[in-house]
């Protein structure tokens, strides 16, 4: 989807990621004004529709999960309504539909536990986005800040290329985080390839896998297929991700508008980060 910013005449907070870390209660103001949850974007269209895709098994829609249980569409709808807070009922098709700030709130919490764990542990990590213009913001500010606490960041399988349907495509990492390009431009993806690239590098490397796997789209289900600690960002039109945490295979998942204006991620990494300080 296109990047979103506030509906006209909201407040959000500043978004230097210096200001004083929001409390619960201030973020979950922001959330709303800023349209990462409560009233998003995302239309009911494009959630139903990818339900379908991912009850279908497409496989730009599961990120490179394999689940095992019986996830038809109406059962696919009914757990989004349960995890996200989309509207359960299938007879309504068109129109906008909602996140709900308070399980995108709870999910925060788990992540800020799993960062706490891995610093106390000095632990390595790795970060991934396939959503150059959101969600990568804050995989950004969490990747130097756990470098700084004295995490290792893995950077496996650097300039691994493939052919796509799209055409060329090459992991890259910008500031410790992968990220895939064209070899000019970062793109948008859903594709495991390049999670499951890095992760054949590293054993190809005799190195150990990561302790923890902060990420999105087929980085995040790739990585939590694999066995993997996983801590994951998926937007309400992204159910693969959220059938892989019902079944286990995925740690967290955080419920938010996947791409909002980057600025307005600021304060959900600088609460993210409040854990590990």
């Amino acid at each position: 989807m296109d990047a979103q910013g506030p509906p006209d005449g909201s407040e959000v907070l500043p978004a230097d990621i210096g200001q004083p870390t929001p409390t619960r209660d201030q973020l979950r103001r922001h959330l709303l004004a800023g349209r990462l949850a409560g009233d998003v974007a995302t239309s009911r269209a494009s959630n139903l529709g990818n339900a379908r895709r991912c009850a279908d098994r497409d496989e730009h829609f599961t990120f490179g999960l394999d689940w095992d249980g019986g996830w038809d569409y109406p059962r696919v709808v009914a757990l989004m309504a349960d995890r996200v807070g989309i509207d359960p009922d299938l007879r309504r098709t068109d129109g906008p539909d909602t996140i709900d700030v308070d399980r995108t709130l709870d999910a925060l919490d788990a992540v800020r536990e799993q960062l706490r764990r891995v610093v106390a542990d000095q632990g390595c990590v790795l970060l991934a986005s396939g959503h150059p213009s959101g969600m990568m913001a804050v995989a950004l500010e969490v990747a130097p800040a756990l470098a700084a606490r004295g995490c290792a960041i893995a950077t496996p399988a650097c300039g691994f290329s493939y052919a796509s349907s799209a055409g060329h495509r090459e992991i890259a990492y910008l500031a410790g985080v992968a990220c895939l390009t064209d070899g000019s431009s970062l793109e948008h993806t859903h594709s495991a390839t390049p999670m499951r690239a890095m992760l054949t590098a590293l054993g190809e490397d005799r190195r150990p896998l990561p302790d923890l796997v902060v990420a999105d789209h087929g980085f995040a289900g790739a990585a939590g297929q694999s066995g993997i600690t996983t801590v994951a960002f998926a937007d309400c039109n992204d159910p693969g991700l959220f059938v892989g945490e019902a079944e286990q295979l995925v740690d967290v998942v955080v419920p938010i508008d996947d791409n909002v204006a980057p600025h307005l991620y600021a304060p959900v990494a600088a609460y993210l980060l409040d854990g590990i300080r």
